[in-house]
Parts: structure tokens; C-alpha cells; sequence
């Protein structure tokens, strides 16, 4: 019998792995959250923890919860050397894969247990604690797990660890807390997850559970536009980490685009700095870059001057937003129509201006069907009207989560036009910015898929005082860079960036500040989201 070198092996893996991925569609597999780890970047990341083991570390006891057909543990065979791999258990769900793991490692020393790893670690038939963990865990966003489950890993987790993870956290999360406490005190772990936790509330618990309970060695965040999974929209980043309480005075590698062993920036950033810091994506930081990362900061920020919102969701867009001609063509009421702005893709221009009647002035003008009157009386006085709603039935408008808590069904929320907005998502790098601001001198309001900017107190008393200023205003707005922009949102694969208000409300508002110091005083900050208007 010849046996088969490691790399003959792994060129077989590979292989079946392709063959593995095309029995599921990609929802199938975006439901499961199985997207492989390329042998290149398990490579580069079992070498990065290679280099920081002790000595005495090795031989290991090797573990990855979520084995896939092998490919960390293929890495670390290549690494470590099967003379420095005294033992190593992969835990997979998916029975096909365990069959391919077991049939391809099986003789190298990999021992392969079929079952859900949440569940295994918890049982009586745990494996024994490994020193070394490598993963890439199953990447399930939390609106596939359904509520008992979630509730069970959230109070599994509470019983281990004592940390309450939001019920918005993804399943890698649960994955990378759970192993943690399986792990043996002192031992080394190495995990590729998505960056989006770095800046998220629910991701919370799993920053503070790496800054407090474990030493964080290294943070690498990969180029967003450089995306390690061909059918993953997701940014990544690799975690290294030890299991053991950070000393004094520790500080962490943070890391950004290029690779691990060559990044393209790199930054050392104190244990402190990660507990008071809301938004990890800030490090590293670009040379001459200023902007503070963390809360509490006493800079004037965008949130003290104005009040930032999400622009109204009417729950069915296609259906609640009318070209203006078709809304007349259809015999509606001028009455129950209000203009809005189109998608930031169809508005050109960042100025818009304003018609007499308050429409902006655009070739394609827009409205918001937005009626607060009884369905009886529409029936009885609107019958244009009333036979537009009742084409609602035939395409199930009003079947529609936000739609069926109004009452009346199509009545939207009340707000008034904001004078600036800024665009919810975008792309960008370098100087471009992901955002666009807007200055708006109509009356139209906006869809979700703008910010709008209300000037507070004192931005709007000099605004009232002196409308001429606005330009100004919008000039220092449109000034802001693309990095701080960038820093403030969040990333997602492929390079895009969105921003929700309070992000938006973090960015620094000391241009304004400069230029007019008497906005200093009394200024309000942003606290929480702001309702009706």
C-alpha cells in the first residue's frame, strides 16, 4: 500500500470540497453558513500562530469545532509537523463532510466527531481540552436560528462564562465563546470570523470578553474590498488570542489589508484603549489620522449639533413611493401626496433645489402616498384613491411586518423635511468618501436609504437668523474625509460601508465649532435614536 504525502492529501481535499460545495445551492449554504477556508489563508494563519507558541507548548492538542473537510488541520500538519501534533479532534454537523474529514485525516491522527459542537462540549462524552484551537465557524446570521435555540445558547453561554450575548449575534460568535471555555487554561487560539462584531452592539459581549477574560495578541482585518470568501458578502478578520487574563499594562497588535505576514498597516493599541473603545475597525489608525475611537470623548461631534435619523420605512416602497406624473395619472388626491427624495442613486446632484410648490427640482419628481383618513371615507369621496389601496390586496403590501402594525394601513410617519442628509451605505476608499452629503432646499423628506440631519438649538437658531449660512454648513460637512467617514460605519464584503445614526453622530463636529464658537455652549448630545417628528 503507498501511502499518500500530507500535500497529495490536501490536493484531495480540495477536490472534494468543490464537489461537497456544489451538491447545496447558495442559499443552502449561506443558511448553513459553510463557506470554506482557502488553503492559502489557513496557511498564513496557522504560520501566524506558530510564531507566537512557546516552546513548550508543543507537541499540541489541536481542536477545531467546525472541521469542514479538513483544511486548518491540513494547515497545521504543513506548520507544525505531524511530530508536533501529539493529538487533534475536529467537530462537524454536516454528516457528508465528516465522512470526507474522517476518509481523508483519519490516518494522519485527525479523530472526527459528528454532532453539533454547542451540544458536544456540553455533554458527557466532551472531548478532551485542546490547547490549540483553529476555526473558522460556521457564519449563520441570527435570523436563521430560530428563537429556543438561541435561547439555549444564550443561557449556555451565561452558565460557562457568566456574559449575556444579544440574541442579534451570529452563530460564530456562540462558536468562539463556547470554545473558549472548553479550551485549556493557557492555551492558544487562532479564529477567522467576520469583522463585523468590531463595531456592532451585539457584538459587544464578545469584545468585551476578549479585552477583559483572554490576552489578544493579534488582529488582523483584511482589506473590505478584498474579500477571503468568493461567495461570502462578508469582511473578515483573524482573532489570536491566549486563554489567560490580560497583565498589566498588555497591549495588542492590531493589523489592516495586505496579509498577516505582510499587512499594510499596523498599530499597537493598549489593553485600555480596547475597553473604552465602542468601534475596533478604528485601529489601526492611518498616519495622521486624529480621530478618538472610543465613547466619552470631548470633542463636539456631529451628534451635538444635529439630530440624526434614519429616513421614514413605508414598508413597501414600490407601492407607497409614485412618480409624481404616474400619481396624477391615477387620479390621486395632491392632498394625500407628499414629496420625497428618489434613491441616492438616481439624485445627481448634491444640491437640490427647490420648485415653488416645494417639489425638488428634478426631472423625475417623486411622491409619498402618506393618507390618514378612514378607509370608509376614502371609499365614499376618493374613489381614485380607494381603487389604488385596493390593488394592495393582489401583491400583499399590506401582509408586510411595518405595514400590518399601522393603523390605518397606509398612513406613514409624520416628519418634516430635513434641511442635509447623508446616504446610508456606499463604497469608498482612500480620500473617496462612502457617503454623500445632501443639501436639501426642497420639501421633499426621505426613505431609509438616507440619514437626515436636523440642525439642533443653536445650529438652527443661526440658521434661522442667517438662512444664508447653510451653504457653509453644507460646505464643512461635505469636508469631512472619507477615513473618518469610513471609521465611524461598518463593512461589509466587497468593500461596503454603512452608517447608522448614531455612528454618524460620533463623527467630529470641531469644524463647526471653528468656525462659528459660539455652537460650543449648550450643545446636546445624541443619546438615543429620535422617534416621530
Amino acid at each position: 500500500m503507498i501511502l499518500q504525502t500530507d500535500g497529495a492529501i490536501e490536493l484531495r481535499r480540495q477536490t472534494m470540497q468543490v464537489e461537497l460545495d456544489s451538491t447545496r445551492s447558495g442559499a443552502e449554504r449561506n443558511r448553513l453558513g459553510q463557506f470554506a477556508t482557502p488553503p492559502g489563508l489557513a496557511q498564513d494563519i496557522v504560520r501566524c500562530l506558530a510564531a507566537l507558541l512557546p516552546g513548550d507548548a508543543f507537541p499540541v492538542l489541536l481542536a477545531d469545532p467546525s472541521v469542514g473537510s479538513g483544511s486548518f488541520f491540513s494547515a497545521a500538519l504543513s506548520v507544525f509537523g505531524r511530530e508536533n501534533i501529539a493529538g487533534a479532534t475536529g467537530i462537524e454537523i454536516d454528516n457528508a463532510f465528516c465522512q470526507a474529514a474522517h476518509k481523508l485525516w483519519a490516518p494522519a491522527g485527525l479523530t472526527i466527531v459528528c454532532g453539533d459542537f454547542t451540544r458536544i462540549i456540553s455533554g458527557p462524552d466532551c472531548p478532551a481540552a485542546p490547547n490549540v484551537i483553529l476555526a473558522n465557524p460556521p457564519y449563520v446570521r441570527h435570523h436563521h436560528i430560530d428563537r429556543q435555540e438561541k435561547q439555549r445558547l444564550q443561557s449556555l453561554i451565561f452558565q460557562r462564562l457568566n456574559v449575556r450575548v444579544s440574541g442579534l449575534a451570529g452563530l460564530y460568535v456562540y462558536f468562539l465563546l463556547l470554545a473558549a471555555s472548553w479550551m485549556q487554561d493557557g492555551g492558544y487560539a487562532a479564529w477567522l470570523v467576520p469583522s463585523e462584531f468590531m463595531d456592532v452592539n451585539y457584538g459587544m459581549a464578545l469584545k468585551n470578553f476578549l479585552a477583559h477574560s483572554l490576552t489578544l495578541l493579534r488582529v488582523h482585518r483584511f482589506d473590505p474590498r478584498d474579500s477571503q470568501f468568493d461567495d461570502a458578502m462578508v469582511s473578515s478578520a483573524v482573532l489570536i488570542f491566549k486563554k489567560i487574563p490580560p497583565a498589566a499594562g498588555h497591549s495588542v497588535i492590531f493589523t489592516l489589508g495586505g496579509s498577516l505576514e505582510r499587512p499594510a498597516l499596523t498599530q499597537t493599541i493598549s489593553q485600555n484603549s480596547l475597553l473604552n473603545s465602542e468601534k475596533w475597525t478604528a485601529y489601526p489608525q492611518p498616519p495622521g489620522n486624529k480621530r478618538i475611537a472610543h465613547g466619552g470623548s470631548a470633542v463636539t461631534t456631529l451628534g451635538d449639533l444635529f439630530k440624526i435619523t434614519r429616513g421614514i420605512a413605508t414598508g413597501g416602497n414600490k407601492f407607497f413611493v409614485l412618480e409624481r406624473r404616474e400619481a396624477h395619472k391615477r387620479g390621486i388626491p395632491d392632498q394625500f401626496l407628499r414629496p420625497i427624495l428618489p434613491s441616492p442613486r438616481q439624485l445627481q446632484s448634491a444640491v437640490v433645489e427647490a420648485q415653488d410648490d416645494g417639489y425638488p427640482r428634478l426631472s423625475r419628481q417623486w411622491c409619498l402616498l402618506n393618507c390618514n383618513v378612514s378607509e370608509a371615507l376614502i371609499e365614499s369621496r376618493y374613489p381614485a384613491l380607494w381603487a389604488y389601496l385596493s390593488s394592495a390586496e393582489s401583491i400583499e403590501i399590506k401582509q408586510g411586518y411595518l405595514v400590518g402594525k399601522r393603523t390605518p394601513w397606509y398612513a406613514q410617519e409624520r416628519r418634516d423635511a430635513a434641511p442635509f442628509l447623508c446616504t446610508y451605505m456606499g463604497r469608498g476608499n482612500d480620500e473617496k468618501r462612502p457617503f454623500r452629503f445632501i443639501w436639501n432646499q426642497s420639501q421633499a423628506i426621505a426613505t431609509n436609504l438616507y440619514l437626515m440631519l436636523y440642525p439642533r438649538r443653536r445650529m438652527a437658531a443661526l440658521l434661522r437668523q442667517h438662512p444664508e449660512l447653510a451653504a457653509e454648513v453644507f460646505k464643512i460637512l461635505s469636508g469631512i474625509s472619507g477615513q473618518e467617514l469610513r471609521s465611524h460605519g461598518r463593512v461589509y464584503g466587497d468593500g461596503l460601508y454603512k452608517i447608522e445614526p448614531k455612528e454618524l453622530a460620533r463623527t467630529s463636529g470641531d469644524a463647526f465649532i471653528q468656525q462659528w464658537p459660539e455652537l460650543a455652549a449648550g450643545v446636546e448630545q445624541q443619546t438615543s435614536l429620535p422617534g416621530l417628528f
